[in-house]
């Protein structure tokens, strides 16, 4: 699934998920964390009619929600005890119409560093059992340490 990354810290695992546990924003729209690794993880959002635009789709911010979130937390797995993780840039690539049951992210580290990580995100759509791609995101995440 993703390169083999040692992660700094050897608690990462309940790291990640005690994160995850804090974000209001996964709660308030229904994301799960599925799978986190060290340098991948794995997020869904089950299609809900208040998160889509005028056409029917998920809106392109709730796209882009899911794919940060899973990159972040890909390269938060490989980060050092007491770090905090942000997300400095990220582009992101909308190549079909967010349509189906769930949306799906998985991102992976490509690039590990001791400040910043560079993640690939893929997005796609379970609709009816199969999956479809949707979006593409790299990502830029910095690597904070408490003063």
């Amino acid at each position: 699934m993703a390169d083999t990354f040692v992660p700094r810290d050897p608690d990462w695992k309940a790291r990640c998920l005690a994160s995850f546990e804090q974000q209001p924003i996964c709660r308030t729209l229904g994301i799960e964390l599925t799978a986190v690794e060290p340098g991948f993880c794995e997020m869904r959002l089950p299609f809900r009619a208040e998160l889509t635009q005028q056409h029917g789709f998920f809106h392109a911010g709730m796209v882009s929600t899911l794919a940060d979130n899973a990159g972040g937390y890909a390269a938060y797995s490989l980060m050092p005890a007491g770090a905090e993780v942000l997300a400095v840039e990220f582009k992101i690539n909308l190549m079909a119409p967010a349509k189906g049951d769930v949306m799906i992210a998985r991102a992976r580290v490509i690039k590990p560093g001791r400040t910043l990580t560079i993640t690939q995100v893929e997005v796609s759509m379970l609709d009816g059992g199969a999956e479809k791609d949707c979006a593409l995101m790299q990502q830029t995440a910095i690597c904070l340490m408490p003063k």
